[in-house]
């Protein structure tokens, strides 16, 4: 028997364990630009592989590159497959698991398909299409790959040598349609490119999601009645028959149906449902069941059970696979088409798992999340009758070993209507609940977006450099947001920006309430959704210090007059601006402007067509009207996103100038000095005391 350590002894081994650890540093923007993160993940139909992508920041080109890479499930060995400066995208496994599919640029500027085999090598061209490859599968035998591709009108081209380039508004559009293209030769070296053969035509349908059925005669595929996002209500089923092209229309009722995948028998469809409702953007989306052979049939839900979207996964003889959130979580489900009756297959309650692709064995590769790592690919046997046990094949985590990370928690609170709200709170390394720290609160998009307590924030808001000044971060899911149910999402429903200030200033004010903020140091940021949010909070309350406005709706009946997709306008304010002028008018910050006097940053693509940047000029304005600090920054050539890596350290740059300067009392020549030369005040700040 060994004997027993003394007390001093213990404290002796304690200490020099933790002095042997490398002391952690606080994270900087050039950290979060260097992150590489995984783009989507595919496991092989045998089971023995899983391809997948990470992207990277190439600081030379200014540009994100996804490429290729594969690990052997059975020895975790990782591969990288595709190089070079072109980005690869849509990886799908050829029936025989000898190659991988995806979609690049990198030959004449257009999207094409290439095959590689898992073991490297080469990869192979297998498709010319004159306007590019949309999206793409493989035949069951292999051999064929059909795919989208959405040629410009003869007319246009026409047009364009005579009078150079114009646009007639929402009456001219390239419509995506079906083509097939024989790649076995092209696979064996025997044969150039395909352009391919196409199988649907005319100015009726454009083509979207499709699969092959299992014996490879027929193609079912969704299609609205043009490109134009406006009509994506218009969405609906049909079957094309590769005999003689004859396309019939499976489903046809009001709002979006789409994505369809076939029984294994060859028989059924599933298929997303709105379910007849044409006003769908705060309704739930369902799993339904129509009998592939039908005309107009009526989809049959199978996910009532589920209080949430409902994304498939895979058809298999046990039942239907799906995804769907359960709050903060995501979980992976089961249902018997038959029955409806709904198995939640993965565990614990606060699993996050996404990207599910099911093997023909029953193997499952998914991307896993958590607060403690980062997003992982692993697989999962689903055919056993062992516990649900990912096993991870990646190692993205070993980039933030040596930083001083925020923890992660999910607390939540009452908002003013009694409504339960959740959101992530994000600590900072080291801190203790009885000191007062500055507030920061981070708002999503959406609004049926959704913050899950995850490792790392790498884009717009570098909620960890924060974090490492000493803030506590707050990521609010505000009602509206997915995750929550169908009775939750539809709470902003005419209540705009309204009901959601109440559950940031809820969320706020239980914070203060713990004794855990400084009242007087407090910041609100938000992009899109959250940037309309944020600046609903510019003009209607001056709690906070400073605010930035991330590409942000600052008046519905701008917003509803220029963006592409008016009908999401309607589906929560029910009316155009004419016919109800006073919602527009409640739930518009450019209303309540006069009682502005929070200093606001403006952040805004040039090109946005989401939001307009005819927002971001009127709040501007606005705001310099009543002699309100405000900056305005627009990101030259982008629309809703800032996508390159130099203008996205720009973004994070011009967000920790401003709040280092207005909540952290960073010099006002700091902000000046990042905004207008690009200095580097604010690489600094996370060494800075709060």
């Amino acid at each position: 028997m060994r004997p027993t350590a003394s007390l001093a002894s213990l404290v002796l081994l304690l200490s020099t364990s933790l002095a042997a650890q490398p002391a952690r540093r606080a994270p900087t923007v050039d950290d979060l630009l260097g992150m590489s993160t995984l783009a989507g993940a595919a496991i092989s139909p045998d089971g023995k592989w899983v391809a997948y992508g990470v992207t990277t920041a190439d600081t030379k080109q200014n540009a994100y590159v996804t490429r290729l890479w594969v690990a052997d499930v059975a020895t975790g060995a990782r591969r990288q497959l595709t190089s070079g400066d072109r980005s690869v995208g849509a990886y799908r496994w050829s029936p025989d698991s000898r190659w991988i599919g995806f979609t690049s640029d990198r030959v004449g500027g257009r999207s094409q398909l290439f095959a590689i085999h898992p073991d490297g090598g080469e990869a192979v061209q297998l498709t010319d299409a004159e306007a590019g490859v949309q999206g793409y599968a493989w035949s069951p035998d292999g051999r064929t790959v059909a795919f989208t591709s959405a040629p410009p009108p003869d007319t246009v081209k026409a047009r364009r040598e005579r009078y150079g380039d114009y646009e007639v508004v929402r009456t001219e559009y390239a419509y995506a349609h079906l083509f097939t293209a024989d790649v076995d030769s092209a696979m064996a070296g025997l044969a150039a490119p395909r352009k391919g053969r196409q199988r649907t035509r005319g100015t009726t349908m454009s083509v979207q999601g499709f699969e092959w059925s299992p014996d490879g005669t027929r193609i079912a595929f969704a299609a609205t009645t043009n490109p134009d996002l406006v009509q994506g209500a218009t969405a609906d089923i049909y079957v094309l028959s590769l005999g003689d092209d004859r396309v019939r229309r499976v489903v046809s009722q009001p709002g979006p149906d789409g994505d369809p995948h076939w029984s294994p028998d060859g028989r059924s469809l599933v298929i997303t449902s709105a379910m007849g409702q044409d006003r769908y953007f705060a309704r739930l989306s369902r799993l339904a069941v129509v009998p592939a052979d039908a005309e107009g049939a009526t989809p049959r839900s199978i996910t009532d059970g589920v209080d949430e979207d409902a994304a498939f996964v895979a058809w298999r003889p046990e039942g239907i696979y799906f995804a769907a959130s359960e709050r903060t979580a995501s979980h992976l489900f089961r249902v018997d088409p038959a029955t409806a009756r709904v198995t939640r297959v993965s565990a614990p309650n606060d699993f996050m798992g996404g990207a599910w692709t099911v093997s023909a064995t029953g193997r499952a590769a998914t991307i896993v999340s958590s607060p403690t790592a980062l997003p992982e690919v692993a697989v999962v046997d689903l055919a056993g009758r062992g516990p649900f046990a990912p096993r991870t094949l990646t190692a993205m985590s070993d980039q933030v070993r040596g930083l001083a990370l925020g923890t992660r928690e999910l607390i939540t609170w009452k908002s003013q209507d009694g409504a339960t709200i959740e959101g992530v709170l994000v600590k900072p390394a080291g801190w203790a609940p009885n000191e007062k720290r500055p507030l920061l609160v981070v708002i999503h998009g959406g609004p049926t977006g959704i913050d899950r307590p995850t490792l790392m924030d790498t884009r717009n808001y570098p909620v960890d450099v924060f974090a490492a000044r000493g803030a506590l971060v707050l990521k609010v899911n505000y009602r509206g947001s997915s995750g929550y149910g169908a009775a939750f999402r539809r709470l902003n429903e005419r209540n705009l920006g309204v009901g959601d200030a109440w559950d940031v200033l809820s969320g706020v004010d239980t914070l203060i309430a713990r004794g855990w903020v400084d009242s007087t140091r407090m910041g609100a940021m938000g992009w899109s959704q959250g940037g309309y949010i944020s600046a609903f909070l510019t003009t209607t309350t001056t709690r906070f210090k400073a605010i930035s406005v991330g590409a942000g709706i600052s008046d519905w009946a701008t917003y509803y007059y220029n963006t592409d997709i008016t009908p999401f306008t309607i589906n929560y304010l029910g009316a155009d601006p004419v016919a109800d002028a006073e919602i527009y008018r409640k739930t518009s910050p450019i209303s309540y402007a006069m009682g502005a006097k929070t200093p606001t940053l403006i952040q805004h693509g040039e090109l946005d067509r989401r939001v307009p940047i005819a927002n971001a000029y009127e709040l501007r304005q606005a705001l310099v009207d009543r002699g309100v600090p405000v900056e305005m920054v627009v990101y030259k050539g982008f629309g809703h996103g800032v996508t390159k890596p130099r203008e996205q350290r720009a973004v994070m740059e011009h967000n920790l100038a401003w709040f280092g300067h207005w909540v952290f009392g960073d010099s006002a020549s700091d902000v000046r000095a990042v905004l207008t030369s690009g200095g580097q005040g604010a690489q600094s700040d996370a060494t800075r005391q709060p």
